[in-house]
């Protein structure tokens, strides 16, 4: 009886809640601009953040696809309230200039993030985020096997989402619009 009375009800997000994560309270990187950031950049505006790859042939290409529809299917009030980061996890190969070219290919407003091999350690690090090259014999390039879930972060720059990999934009969208609704009380 008492819980109808408590604020803090239950949410129903798509995603899974991961509120309360003591992990991913930063990361220090450099947008595909040339500009050095960190998540404070952001403040006030909800993060969605991925780490993947501008090679890779088909989980980075669709998460990014999928994001950007489901900021399609909010308001222009709503989607320039968000954030979308691409951190790449191959600083080797993505040089700036190619983020540049991938990142906003799939919405203008996305932003592609790259360091030192170390600064995008430590960042998958902090947002416990596995990836490892993958060569096969044989063939030249090499892939990277990579964490596929999306984080998504509130306004205040806490750890709130994990996005799995296809979730479906109508979901993204409903999980954004939730945690919107939140920032917007």
């Amino acid at each position: 009886m008492l819980s109808a009375c408590s604020k803090s009800q239950p949410i129903d997000f798509r995603g899974t809640d991961i509120t309360g994560a003591v992990f991913g309270k930063d990361l220090q990187l450099t947008d595909h601009n040339g500009q050095a950031r960190t998540l404070k950049d952001f403040k006030g505006k909800l993060v969605v953040l991925f780490f993947g790859y501008t090679h890779c042939p088909d989980v980075c290409p669709t998460t990014l696809s999928d994001t950007a529809s489901a900021l399609r299917q909010l308001t222009p009030d709503e989607a320039g309230r968000i954030q979308v980061l691409f951190v790449t996890i191959d600083p080797a190969r993505d040089s700036a200039a190619l983020l540049r070219q991938y990142v906003p290919y799939f919405h203008p407003s996305f932003l592609g993030l790259r360091g030192t091999a170390e600064q995008v350690a430590a960042a998958a690090g902090e947002f416990r985020v596995f990836y490892r090259k993958h060569q096969e014999p044989g063939v030249d390039g090499y892939s990277v096997d990579h964490t596929a879930g999306s984080y998504v972060l509130d306004a205040s720059g806490k750890l709130r989402l994990l996005l799995p990999f296809a979730l479906p934009a109508e979901d993204i969208a409903h999980d954004l619009r939730r945690l919107l609704s939140e920032a917007g009380r």
